[in-house]
């Protein structure tokens, strides 16, 4: 495994980065270890503060670090400046309700004094991925760490200058040494630290391939772990929708980070009686988004982030068109350098991409529907269950349509998107457990069960 640098809008290998040798990960974990006995210790508002802190550098490096990601991942500017800032918002949320959030409760049992608590469980080994490199971060490590855990992270190959801004600006922020240690891990020795009994859980943000490995790894040393996986979310229109917005929000939830996001609107079901209307002003809108080179102003849509991710798209195009779908706008790699692919518009008649593949660039998928149970259908017809989009002004249908999608999160008349103050995760295979939230911190606590007996 390398990990590098590689400029995704030139196709350029900036630098290359070693991988931390043994001892230096057998040294990391001790660290971690000793960092827990002090950190889990301190007060809460100690905690805290350190993420007031961080708030505060990351609104002061914005810039620098939409920089990074843009260089790293093809982020454009404005995106990125946008993600450092909902960082900030995690952590000023946690700094103002983890204590609320842990707070020793208590329970009547008619028998002397009941209570639960919630304990720090130890050192996390979080494995992040290279898509959202600093909000994947922050929203876990946020709750993690103001419960009294420490994190060690191993973040994705192609952004280690991602990876190490984050551990340095937490030391600056007052995180003691130990306490936030990047580090570059093959996937053997990421395998090894998962297994060692010093490390108390284990998160992932990822593939589902990864997801079953990670926590099979996890299971067999009787780990905790939070599995956010892939997703093949569906966005529902239904003839009553307010159409202009639908088609709005809707190329705005497929483009977002260049279509790289595991809750992008991924497959579009359409009612059958305003098909054609959504599909040609959706494939207008797409045809608008402005592709190019992610550090200048204006650019909706950056480069994917590495080339074989842009090949992999233009191979499942091709199989959905040898499944019987139809290109309507994009498709091809444009000439010229680095890893750009336009906006792609795909017209299907089944209600899946060609072997249910998760659609991870800027290609939405359209279908049309009939009747409500035939979107419903459809929209469950895939291995994934991690967001959906419900766009009708039927308030009963769309209470129907809450209970009947199985996914993690259903937004009714808006985007799917995270949001420090909701739990987040899927179910199915997009994963378990639950990120953000009271329900995100207390995943990675001991939940104590107190009795006295007077």
């Amino acid at each position: 495994m390398e990990y590098r640098t590689l400029d995704p809008s030139k196709g350029e290998l900036i630098e290359r980065f070693d991988v931390h040798p043994d001892d230096a990960v057998e040294a990391a974990l001790g660290s971690a270890c000793r960092a827990f006995a002090d950190w889990s210790r301190r007060p809460i508002g100690e905690r805290t503060a350190m993420l007031d802190a961080a708030a505060a550098l990351l609104e002061e490096r914005t810039r620098e670090l939409a920089d990074t990601m843009a260089l790293e991942m093809g982020k454009p500017l404005a995106q990125g400046e946008a993600e450092v800032a909902k960082c900030t918002w995690v952590c000023r949320y946690y700094a103002e309700n983890s204590a609320a959030f842990l707070a020793e409760r208590e329970v009547p049992t008619g028998s002397g004094r009941s209570s639960v608590r919630f304990a720090p469980l130890g050192p996390i080994l979080a494995i992040m991925p290279w898509n959202f490199p600093l909000w994947q971060f922050f929203r876990f490590a946020a709750p993690a760490l103001a419960a009294g855990n420490v994190v060690l992270l191993k973040h994705a190959p192609g952004t280690p200058r991602c990876g190490e801004a984050i551990e340095e600006l937490m030391r600056e922020a007052g995180a003691p040494e130990g306490t936030v240690r990047n580090l570059r891990l093959t996937n053997e020795q990421a395998a090894r630290v998962a297994s060692d009994r010093r490390v108390r859980g284990v998160t992932l943000t990822g593939s589902t391939r990864a997801g079953r490995e990670v926590a099979a790894a996890a299971g067999a040393h009787l780990k905790k772990s939070v599995m956010e996986l892939g997703g093949s979310d569906p966005f529902i229109v239904f003839a009553d929708a307010d159409l202009e917005r639908a088609v709005t929000t809707g190329v705005q939830a497929r483009c977002l980070n260049s279509g790289q996001s595991c809750i992008a609107a991924k497959r579009f079901l359409v009612e059958r009686r305003i098909y054609d209307r959504f599909r040609d002003r959706f494939v207008a809108a797409m045809q608008a988004q402005r592709v190019g080179d992610p550090r200048q102003g204006g650019t909706d849509i950056g480069p994917l982030a590495r080339a074989d991710l842009r090949d992999t798209l233009a191979a499942h195009v091709a199989a959905s068109v040898r499944a019987g779908a139809r290109i309507v706008t994009g498709g091809e790699i444009p000439a010229g350098p680095g890893f750009f692919f336009p906006p792609t518009v795909i017209e299907g008649r089944d209600p899946v991409p060609a072997g249910d593949a998760e659609l991870f660039r800027p290609a939405a998928y359209l279908v049309p529907f009939g009747t409500e149970e035939e979107a419903v259908s459809m929209a469950n017809a895939t291995g994934y269950g991690l967001g959906a989009s419900v766009w009708t002004s039927d308030p009963e249908r769309a209470e129907r349509m809450v209970s009947a999608l199985e996914a993690g999160s259903v937004f009714v008349n808006a985007m799917v998107k995270s949001d420090p103050r909701l739990p987040f995760g899927g179910t199915k295979d997009s994963g378990y457990g639950r990120e953000l939230g009271r329900e995100g911190q207390l995943e990675f606590v001991n939940v104590k069960t107190v009795h006295l007996e007077p």
